[in-house]
């Protein structure tokens, strides 16, 4: 059996009206071709590129490794100059991946590359976020914690993409007090035996190129796997939804304080506590 995953619908390319009717006010994802053909970084960004103007830089890297008490919040667990990261990527598969990482700051010349399309909705200017990974690395299953209306713009490669709405989270064994579902589930090819409510879920998949755009809804579960060595860069937009911008107000101040008071107050118990918790409330939800 695999996930009962819908394609996300694609178009060449869509009207601001359209986009606001079709996708934004269902709150639907959608992959869009060619949204940005006018942008330089279309021919110009890869991974050779980003060697050349980056390479000195030194960059943060995540791997796949559960959480841990004493890790921070969003805390990388290595670093590496630009240059030597990319030239992993190119020579062998590895785990690690460049998360949240402002290299447009980083590298102002960049920002002369692309710009912010209008898609109906206010793009935030400051916030043009760069993910990076190698073959086979993929991020845990998670959503944002400002429940954004996200814009995912990928380079260079090909990357897997699984979406699940909000009200798919009592099948997804969901850790409270935190945006992940349980580390252990392989969203690649899960084991329904071990994670039976999966059965149940229903979600969307797709697999970006270069130069498309996936539009994420607010609050949306993803994860995301590199079928080969890649980078994309997040344009996100705040929750137009009341509830959904509580929820992102209620993660930033009190759910993100709350976990890293109780990591520092009872350690690794209470990571121990939140994963046997995703899968009693998980258990429960599913017999209702």
């Amino acid at each position: 059996m695999v996930l009962k995953l819908e394609a996300i619908p694609r178009v060449s390319s869509i009207t601001k009206e359209d986009f606001l009717e079709h996708y934004f006010k269902p709150q639907k994802p959608v992959v869009i071709e060619s949204a940005v053909g006018h942008w330089p970084a279309i021919k110009k960004w890869n991974l050779a590129y980003m060697q050349q103007v980056a390479g000195e830089k030194t960059v943060p890297l995540y791997d796949d490794r559960p959480v841990n008490h004493e890790d921070g919040f969003n805390e990388p667990h290595a670093e590496m100059k630009m240059a030597e990261y990319i030239d992993l990527l190119k020579r062998e598969p590895t785990k690690y991946r460049i998360f949240l990482w402002n290299i447009l700051k980083e590298v102002p010349l960049l920002q002369k590359d692309y710009d912010f399309p209008d898609f109906g909705l206010r793009l935030q200017k400051r916030l043009p976020m760069l993910f990076f990974g190698g073959r086979d690395s993929y991020t845990f299953m998670h959503y944002d914690i400002d429940m954004a209306n996200i814009f995912h713009f990928h380079f260079d490669g090909k990357k897997d993409v699984i979406l699940f709405p909000q009200s798919e989270t009592k099948y997804l064994y969901k850790v409270p007090h935190s945006l992940i579902t349980h580390e252990s589930i392989d969203f690649s090819a899960p084991d329904y035996k071990k994670w039976p409510a999966l059965e149940k879920v229903l979600g969307y998949r797709t697999e970006l190129q270069h130069g498309e755009v996936l539009y994420m809804p607010e609050g949306y579960w993803h994860y995301m796997k590199y079928i080969t060595p890649g980078f994309s860069m997040s344009l996100r937009s705040w929750p137009k939804n009341p509830k959904n911008f509580v929820h992102a107000i209620y993660n930033i101040l009190v759910m993100r304080s709350f976990d890293v008071a109780m990591r520092r107050l009872k350690g690794q118990k209470w990571i121990d506590y939140k994963n046997s918790q995703a899968i009693e409330r998980t258990k429960r939800a599913v017999l209702v």
